[in-house]
């Protein structure tokens, strides 16, 4: 009877440790963090930059142009722009020969150079959103507005004798291009334009990316630029290349 009882308290006094170690154990295992300053913990938020401007590098057949461009973005798929361009316009015919005596550049029975300077305001759509990363943003663009063509005489009318046989005749002369310009006119109509291009990168603070728009203005009256043709239609094809910022 003794031996039970001995027995029984050394198995109560085992169990009552292991009890107390796991329950240690249990406790120990359990880490819990909390910060000692709530104010360290600051809430967040981006706001998207909603405005760019920039400037836009414009080629076509004429030539090179350049631009200057107001935008704002009215939601992930719709913006609104302002532009202004300025670009020369030539005629088809026209053929550029160059002086080797002279050393001066000159177009055969031109009469006027022009100058084409149109200000369109319009919308931007973007395509795809939900289906391309935004690093590529493919977008339509069209837009209206005023344009305005400067016309500046390219060459004068002059009698030339030849000293050889002395008969008198009537030549064109190039004027030199700042000379001309005190000599020109303004003619406005109503023009714009319709393209697509895209947008690139994912910088935050930059706009940069590449379009091609058809910009169309006619002018009824028309204009002589050659001898023997008038120009009623202004703009043409451009690729334009802009860089922006975004602010």
């Amino acid at each position: 009877m003794g031996r039970r009882a001995l027995l029984a308290a050394m198995l109560s006094l085992f169990s009552t440790g292991i009890a107390a170690a796991q329950a240690r154990t249990t406790k120990d295992s359990t880490i819990i963090f909390q910060p000692v300053d709530a104010s360290l913990v600051n809430a967040t938020s981006y706001t998207p930059l909603l405005n760019a401007w920039g400037f836009d590098l414009l080629m076509s057949n004429n030539g090179f142009g350049a631009g200057f461009f107001l935008r704002h973005e009215y939601n992930d798929e719709i913006a609104g722009f302002l532009s202004f361009a300025i670009s020369d316009v030539k005629d088809e015919g026209e053929v550029e020969y160059y002086n080797y005596f002279t050393g001066q550049s000159y177009v055969p029975n031109k009469i006027n150079r022009l100058i084409y300077l149109p200000l369109v305001a319009g919308i931007q759509y973007r395509l795809f959103k939900d289906d391309i990363v935004d690093n590529f943003r493919p977008y339509l663009t069209a837009g209206v507005g005023p344009s305005v063509i400067f016309v500046a005489p390219y060459s004068s009318l002059q009698t030339v004798v030849d000293p050889l046989s002395g008969q008198a005749s009537q030549q064109y002369s190039p004027i030199d291009f700042f000379s001309s310009l005190k000599y020109g006119q303004f003619r406005y109509t109503v023009g714009g334009y319709v393209g697509a291009g895209a947008y690139f990168g994912l910088d935050k603070g930059s706009l940069s990316g590449v379009n091609v728009r058809y910009y169309f203005s006619p002018y009824p009256p028309g204009i002589q630029v050659m001898t023997n043709s008038v120009l009623k239609n202004f703009g043409g094809l451009y690729i334009s290349l802009t860089f922006g910022t975004l602010y």
